[in-house]
């Protein structure tokens, strides 16, 4: 191994080296798994929206167990990758080990607002004029900046772990697109007009400059490449690193087959929707598995039998699973950049066809915007009253916070607002709203 491609500093936090506790023998990394698991940003997971609202019901997966199912899909493809391929393929080395990968997918909705992505929009155009907002880049922020586990370094975990999560290691300025004129009022909000783009906040430029130290000006300049598909539409970053490969590649599966779960079992997704929308074109594919195994996985997924529903989406995951492979760009120089887990191509538009289906037959459904927008409703109306008169509404601490960032440190403090709002539950965000807006609701003896 190279001692330009050492391992040790992607070791390092933030805050430097500290003396390890007394008989304390895990890992950098284990360590950082400890910190997301404990932390309250990933516990405020359990009441924040995945896809169906919550409280709808009692089964649909929440942003925490959906989080869990990609820390665990995550391990299952660094597990296939470490014991299908040759011992001594050169990406070995730099494989995640189990505790690393989990901390990458455990963490990376960590920053996701309430009311899924319908609140990350409202937050952004909330946001326009003061740099923004994106639920990955506010993921860094929290693991960097903002978590409870120091007070100038957020969650203080490793570099590469911070590595990991930065799925698009782009500033905002650099790719933002163009946005209309804001409505005069709040309900003529459009969501579709205020999509943010994939980011790291200005404000968190020296967190990513720290991140991205130890690659050389090459490697950090194509890293950081972009491209705009289209005049006025925002650019998007060309590349992401090894271990965000796996993270990403695991988060999809989750949500093109363990969504889908939900979907089925809550009547929202029947077999004639099936067969008609999305077997004759999974069918198409001509892959062996979908030829040898589609009539079964119909029968399985749409059976009354929980136990072969659950075979069949052990099928799925399992074929995506066992069918990665890691690709080399050999324009990079280092291996946490230069290689990359993909799909083979059929098993990609597979993966393709189902996020797709359950974009249109699902999250599109008027029943379900219908409820997204109205969690949108209610965070940008929340915001323009806390923005309007901070120091009064927002809680004592957050009130300190605004000041000080305001008064000592000159900024205009919507940052700060934005932060309290994106960290809040669904629930919280609901009780909140009644607490301001309803008068029958609400009691001084009510904590916030």
């Amino acid at each position: 191994m190279k001692e330009d491609y050492s391992l040790l500093p992607w070791y390092e936090r933030q805050s430097g080296p500290k003396p390890a506790r007394e008989n304390d023998y895990r890992t950098p990394y284990q360590r950082d798994r400890a910190r997301i698991i404990h932390s309250a940003a990933f516990r405020r997971l359990q009441s924040k929206t995945q896809i169906l609202a919550i409280r709808q019901n009692d089964y649909s997966r929440t942003r925490l167990t959906h989080s869990l199912e990609v820390a665990q899909i995550g391990n299952g493809i660094v597990h296939q990758l470490r014991h299908s391929s040759p011992a001594n393929a050169d990406f070995q080395t730099w494989l995640a080990e189990d505790a690393l990968i989990e901390t990458v997918c455990l963490s990376h909705d960590i920053g996701h607002p309430p009311f899924g992505h319908g609140g990350e929009v409202a937050l952004n155009f909330m946001m326009q004029n003061n740099g923004g907002f994106e639920g990955n880049a506010q993921s860094l922020r929290i693991l960097g900046k903002r978590g409870s586990y120091s007070p100038t370094y957020g969650m203080d975990v490793t570099r590469r772990s911070l590595l990991g999560i930065l799925k698009y290691p782009v500033l905002y300025q650099d790719v933002v697109g163009h946005y209309p004129s804001k409505p005069e009022r709040l309900r003529q909000f459009k969501a579709s007009q205020w999509t943010p783009p994939k980011c790291v906040y200005k404000e968190e430029q020296d967190l990513l400059d720290w991140i991205i130290a130890p690659f050389s000006a090459s490697d950090k300049a194509r890293f950081q490449e972009i491209y705009r598909p289209a005049p006025n539409t925002h650019a998007k970053s060309n590349h992401a690193s090894f271990d965000t490969s796996i993270m990403d590649l695991a988060d999809d599966i989750a949500y093109g087959v363990h969504d889908l779960e939900d979907a089925i079992v809550l009547g929202m997704v029947t077999k004639e929707m099936w067969l008609e929308h999305l077997e004759p074109k999974l069918a198409d594919l001509g892959t062996s598995f979908f030829h040898s195994n589609l009539t079964t996985l119909r029968g399985q997924l749409f059976s009354r039998e929980s136990h072969l529903r659950k075979e069949a989406i052990g099928s799925l995951v399992s074929w995506f699973i066992t069918s990665c492979q890691v690709e080399e760009n050999a324009s990079f120089e280092h291996p946490l950049l230069r290689y990359q887990v993909t799909l083979p191509e059929g098993q990609r538009q597979a993966l393709a066809l189902l996020k797709a289906f359950e974009m249109r037959h699902i999250i599109q459904k008027p029943e379900v915007q219908m409820l997204v927008y109205k969690g949108q409703q209610m965070l940008l109306e929340m915001f323009e009253a806390l923005a309007a008169d901070p120091i009064r509404l927002l809680p004592k601490e957050i009130a300190k916070e605004w000041h000080q960032t305001t008064h000592e440190k000159g900024h205009d403090g919507m940052r700060i607002i934005c932060d309290y709002m994106s960290s809040m539950t669904d629930d919280y965000a609901s009780r909140m709203y009644n607490k301001l807006f309803v008068p029958s609701f609400g009691s001084v003896f009510e904590p916030m």
